[in-house]
């Protein structure tokens, strides 16, 4: 995400990090650099303007030209900035103390919003709440069965009553049953339009009124840019809303949506989807992500999302077999679907720090998911005792192999060297050495 915008502010202030020292030349130079960056991702001319003032502002105003690192002052002033533009620190949802937490999902047509309510449902109810959906989407057509059968992907109860009654009522009737079920979050999801209209506009009002939400959430698609933010602005006007859910993410190479929307609207942005799958929708933190627009990586992100998908017990049976060199392609393989949990493999690399130059990389070889398939049906066509012995596969195996996973030899013979060389280096990691560098980048070949 954001590949354009990141690799524009990457290179300008990589120039200012190299000069042992700045000018205000260097600075007025650099802020016009952020400001070109900025504009051709999108983002509002306004917001842009007061960005790089207030960076400009803060770098000559502070001493920073006479730092030690002076460099290095400014890359964390515009990190900061950046930050505090996306809202500063994360909002959570308001859930109530007790009883049913109400969300209103608001939105246009063709936003995600349908898709943005189950993947919200199945976050929550992996953070162990109760949760349900409301099908008050009378208008789009499929969008009820849209709900229902996602519903049922993130085991929330969907709560529906076809397109014939009216949406309102339909809203105070699912909340009326949540409550006797005891369903922690109601999670209201309403009709869209192609653009915003009166009866919109309405209907959005007489449903807030009649659940009173703790939250109402405003859906917006990332990849059209400003147009998401005037939508916002166009909302806020009529009907006022607590936050944003942004969608398509992963799609958005320049990032004008999310750097301009809540200072434009004043309105935080609490989740955003990275994906397609169910589980791609993440809360939203500002601070990282300025940290990943400029290529210091998101550790936290990256440690929790590993916490999400690892255990223990496994972590400290696998280091016993890395020190003794009995690590598998059968643990490879349970190690690589852990991985592919996290996430798309770039939005995994994305949150490593220094990880521009490696992200490029990965775009020249082609290195996707579908590379990550193939080496999943490699090993799946090897018997147990070929995963715990790579060394029986000998050519009428490989033949085999290559056979039942719809490969080439010359491919099962490139995965068993590799994995040869990299049980290898794990080893001696294990074992406090630092491997051949040379060997590692032939290992990685």
């Amino acid at each position: 995400m954001f590949d354009q915008l990141s690799d524009r502010l990457q290179e300008t202030l990589a120039d200012v990090r190299n000069r042992g020292k700045l000018t205000e030349a260097d600075v007025d130079k650099a802020m016009r650099e952020i400001r070109l960056a900025l504009l051709e991702a999108d983002v509002n001319f306004k917001v842009v303007k007061s960005f790089t003032s207030q960076v400009k502002e803060r770098c000559l105003g502070a001493g920073v030209l006479d730092a030690l690192n002076p460099g290095q002052q400014v890359v964390k002033i515009v990190d900061e900035e950046l930050a505090a533009l996306m809202g500063g620190a994360s909002r959570d949802l308001a859930l109530a103390s007790s009883g049913t937490t109400v969300v209103l999902m608001a939105g246009l047509q063709g936003s995600g919003k349908t898709t943005a309510c189950a993947k919200l449902a199945k976050q929550l109810g992996d953070g162990g709440r109760k949760v349900g959906l409301a099908a008050c989407d009378t208008q789009r057509p499929a969008a009820v069965e849209q709900l229902v059968t996602m519903g049922g992907r993130s085991g929330a109860t969907v709560y529906e009553q076809g397109t014939r009654r009216d949406p309102v009522e339909i809203a105070e009737w699912a909340l009326g049953q949540a409550r006797s079920d005891g369903i922690d979050v109601l999670i209201v999801d309403t009709a869209g339009r192609l653009h915003i209209d009166e009866q919109l506009m309405d209907e959005l009002a007489a449903i807030r009124k009649r659940t009173k939400p703790h939250d109402v959430l405003l859906v917006l698609d990332a990849m059209t840019g400003q147009d998401a933010v005037n939508v916002a602005e166009s909302f806020g006007e009529r009907v006022d809303f607590d936050g944003v859910v942004l969608t398509k993410l992963d799609g958005d190479a320049r990032g004008g949506a999310a750097l301009s929307v809540k200072a434009v609207t004043g309105k935080p942005i609490l989740y955003a989807s990275n994906g397609e799958r169910i589980e791609q929708l993440e809360r939203f933190h500002p601070e990282r992500m300025a940290s990943r627009i400029l290529g210091m990586g998101d550790v936290m992100s990256l440690i929790e999302k590993a916490e999400e998908v690892s255990d223990a017990d496994q972590a400290a049976e696998l280091e016993r077999k890395i020190r003794k060199q009995q690590f598998t392609l059968e643990d490879f393989l349970a190690q690589m679907k852990q991985v592919r949990k996290m996430g798309p493999l770039q939005n995994v690399l994305g949150m490593m720090p220094g990880a521009g130059k490696a992200m490029k990389q990965l775009r020249q070889v082609n290195m996707d998911e579908r590379e990550l398939d193939r080496l999943e049906a490699i090993i799946l066509s090897m018997t147990p005792a070929e995963r715990a012995n790579p060394a029986l596969i000998d050519g009428s195996r490989r033949k085999r192999i290559a056979r039942g996973s719809g490969t080439t030899v010359q491919a099962v013979n490139q995965l068993v060297k590799q994995f040869a060389q990299m049980r290898k280096m794990m080893s001696q990691l294990a074992q406090g050495k630092m491997p051949d560098p040379q060997q590692l980048m032939k290992g990685m070949r």
